[in-house]
């Protein structure tokens, strides 16, 4: 069977667009008309294939949400548990989504399952909606005949992982908030009301003080050069990114941050319990561990711990200990370092790893909600003494004025 896209009108006249599998075309109308749709346009999900041949390639590099990657493996690990046929687990996995590119994917994934390939070969179509490490961990499973597990395993991993991302997104969404809060006041106040106030000195030939001098000029530059600051920042940020693209550029910016105190040990803090959390999966799926090392070190996003982690992989490869390898690239966490050696010695090192990430992450937490929890009084006064400024820059000539007139 092979997955359709449509497009059909249901009974008040509302377009509405979807993915169904069936054997033709003709039977996906027949589909919609049971439903009480009428079709409108009726085309295989991957058709463009035959005539790009770059679609696949394009439509591959979709991937899908933290949520909705979680959402889909807890649900085939609980179908598989239960017995059903591969097939039919991703058939049902398909039905239940309500996102047309994940029931699309589910179902391309299903027709080649159901021509034979294993599902892992079936999800490398869709790298960036199955990373390497999900793949792995699936071949893993298939070889050993303990599929269901590896997807309990696999479930239980995305969902931590969107869980952790979730706390902190939340933790940034209140800072990020209080500065453009705090930029636009200043900004409006800066550039409306300080003009306005200021304008009654202007008719006074006595000199100004320094503090409502630099305030009237301040003003006048934002009201006259805003627009043109505000460009040019929304370009640097585009140039930014743009050169950050380049690799050379992206290791010398995160060496950079590596280099800043505070910022580094929160740095290590993420990376490396992404590290060990993975390897610690991996291995307990029964994957190699010099593959789990290389799939390791990709889910790390700073350039220079990933170039370490490679580095690692190349001296466990050469026959060292991996917790000498962590060692001596002196970059990683001691006690890390401490539980690997301990997790080697005692041959439980897949409980050891996960024990440091968890370790990790709950410093980490700690970490961001101490910083949090300074920054938000610092911000308030940070923004009090703005305001200050601008009050007595204004109540200043008043007060000479008063002077004069006694």
């Amino acid at each position: 069977m092979t997955a359709f896209k449509y497009k059909a009108l249901n009974p008040q006249g509302k377009l509405v667009k979807g993915v169904l599998e069936g054997d033709s075309e003709r039977q996906i109308r027949g589909q919609l008309r049971a439903k009480q749709l009428r079709p409108v346009e009726v085309g295989e999900a991957g058709r463009g294939a035959a005539n790009d041949p770059h679609f696949l390639s394009r439509f591959a590099r979709r991937g899908l949400s933290a949520g909705e990657l979680a959402l889909v493996t807890r649900q085939l690990a609980t179908l598989v548990a239960s017995g059903l046929p591969l097939d039919e687990c991703l058939q049902a996995a398909a039905e239940q989504t309500r996102h047309a590119k994940t029931k699309t994917i589910l179902l391309q994934v299903r027709s080649k399952v159901a021509e034979g390939h294993t599902l892992a070969h079936a999800m490398g179509q869709f790298p960036a909606a199955f990373g390497d490490m999900y793949r792995a961990m699936v071949t893993a499973g298939e070889q050993a005949g303990q599929l269901s597990p590896v997807l309990e395993r696999l479930a239980d991993y995305t969902e931590s992982r969107q869980h952790t991302a979730q706390k902190l997104q939340m933790a940034l969404i209140y800072p990020f908030v209080l500065i453009a809060v705090a930029v636009a006041v200043v900004s409006a106040l800066m550039v409306f009301v300080v003009p306005e106030l200021v304008g009654i000195f202007a008719h006074t030939k006595k000199e100004l003080p320094a503090l409502t001098t630099g305030l009237i000029a301040t003003s006048d530059f934002l009201r006259d050069f805003g627009a043109w600051l505000l460009v040019g920042l929304i370009l640097g940020v585009l140039v930014s990114q743009s050169l950050l693209k380049k690799p050379n550029v992206r290791l010398a910016w995160h060496a950079f941050l590596l280099r800043l105190p505070g910022l580094n040990r929160v740095l290590v803090s993420m990376d490396s319990a992404r590290f060990a959390s993975t390897l610690s999966i991996l291995m307990a799926s029964g994957v190699p561990l010099l593959e789990a090392l290389r799939i390791a070190s990709a889910v790390m996003t700073n350039q220079v711990l990933r170039r370490s982690s490679q580095a690692v992989a190349v001296r466990v490869q050469e026959g060292s200990s991996l917790n000498k390898a962590l060692a001596e690239e002196k970059i990683f966490p001691p006690m890390m370092i401490h539980m690997v050696a301990s997790g080697e010695t005692s041959g439980d090192l897949e409980t050891m790893l996960s024990r440091s990430a968890l370790n990790q992450e709950r410093e980490l937490e700690m970490t961001l909600g101490t910083v949090m929890g300074l920054f938000e009084p610092l911000m308030v006064v940070f923004m009090g003494g703005l305001v200050l400024l601008i009050v007595m820059a204004i109540l200043l000539p008043i007060f000479d004025l008063n002077t004069m007139v006694r």
